[in-house]
């Protein structure tokens, strides 16, 4: 067993956590959605498990992380730096990282911050489309301790459609800070947001 899978196994045995993966060996790339995303802990309940299974992933984090002995480590981590004022190099960014790389999952969390949001980003949408490659719906359920991978969800190109049906499978998944992943307003609501790919 390599030292990040034991690392992994450890981390989420000791916080209590079970998983499911039910991503097929042979799926490739793919853009994986994590919800809900309330907690700085989503972050290393997500990282351990994609060490625990040894999935190969890359995160988006903003380049003024990237600073001397900090990046060195963000990258190993699966940190890939960008700039939140150029979403249009954004997401050709992020299709070129695709076209470097195999069997690579880039996690986006699309509320695009811990706090309570109306709406999600759509830019992990794009970037899937754009790069010809499956969303991946995983979840992270503090109540019944449950994280992991269920579905792979192919677009269609209909947004609003395909969003109404991801909401859907996210709509009773519990977050650590409930209060903050509500998702009956944004079924309500007829506005979407397309203007921003990167966290607030």
């Amino acid at each position: 067993m390599g030292l990040k899978k034991f690392i992994g196994k450890i981390g989420l045995k000791l916080g209590g956590w079970k998983t499911v993966n039910e991503a097929p060996a042979d799926l490739g790339n793919a853009v994986c959605i994590v919800a809900p995303h309330t907690a700085i802990e989503d972050f290393f309940v997500g990282l351990g498990f994609y060490w625990y299974y040894g999935i190969k992933f890359k995160v988006m984090m903003k380049k003024e992380f990237f600073v001397p002995v900090v990046s060195w480590i963000l990258k190993k981590m699966g940190g890939i730096p960008v700039n939140r004022g150029h979403q249009n190099h954004l997401v050709e960014q992020m299709i070129e990282m695709f076209s470097q790389n195999k069997d690579t999952h880039l996690i986006i969390c699309p509320e695009g911050t811990r706090k309570k949001v109306n709406h999600w980003k759509r830019g992990f949408y794009v970037i899937a489309q754009g790069a010809n490659v499956p969303i991946i719906l995983g979840f992270i359920d503090y109540k019944k301790k449950l994280c992991g991978i269920e579905r792979i969800f192919y677009p269609t190109g209909d947004y609003d459609k395909d969003l109404a049906e991801i909401w859907d499978y996210y709509k009773d998944v519990k977050a650590k800070h409930p209060e903050g992943f509500n998702l009956d307003e944004q079924y309500r609501s007829t506005e979407v947001t397309n203007n921003s790919l990167s966290e607030n």
